[in-house]
């Protein structure tokens, strides 16, 4: 597993996923890697509760949630609070039209580790630290990405 760069140590993320294992060993994942992790949810109303008294660095945000919660529904929620969202979620056309509401997609499945390494070039690509090589799998929204990617 890739360790943060230094100034990742210690970010808060929020993790919003129905599968107990997977949030589970994410949790697990990014606090060996010296990530602060907040209790887990896949509720909507609640992980808005948490993400306005915790002001998370970055939530991960699975698209389909427990009942009739919407990951995407909840981005937006979350994009007002101006915490970015990255959709960790199979439903690949439904991540990539979510661009507006969301920073990035990592599609399943997904390591733990591949995980890791893909937050943590995230949170450095946020910051405007493009020193790291974008992961395998993680797809970046934003303009410049965009306008690089229609360029080749």
């Amino acid at each position: 597993m890739d360790a943060p760069h230094s100034a990742d140590r210690g970010k808060t993320l929020m993790i919003v996923e129905d599968e107990v294992l997977v949030a589970m060993t994410l949790r697990d994942e990014f606090e060996a890697a010296g990530f602060h992790v907040l209790d887990l949810t896949d509720r909507h109303e609640q992980a808005v509760a948490v993400a306005r008294e915790s002001a998370p660095d970055l939530a991960l945000v699975n698209i389909q949630l427990r009942g009739r919660d919407d990951g995407i529904g909840l981005a937006k929620h979350l994009k007002a609070l101006k915490i970015p969202v990255l959709l960790i979620s199979g439903q690949v056309s439904r991540a990539q039209s979510a661009k507006t509401v969301a920073v990035g997609s990592m599609p399943k499945p997904y390591s733990a580790d591949d995980m890791v390494e893909a937050v943590t070039y995230l949170l450095a690509h946020l910051r405007g630290d493009e020193s790291l090589p974008r992961p395998s799998g993680l797809e970046v929204f934003d303009e410049t990405t965009d306008k690089l990617e229609a360029a080749r």
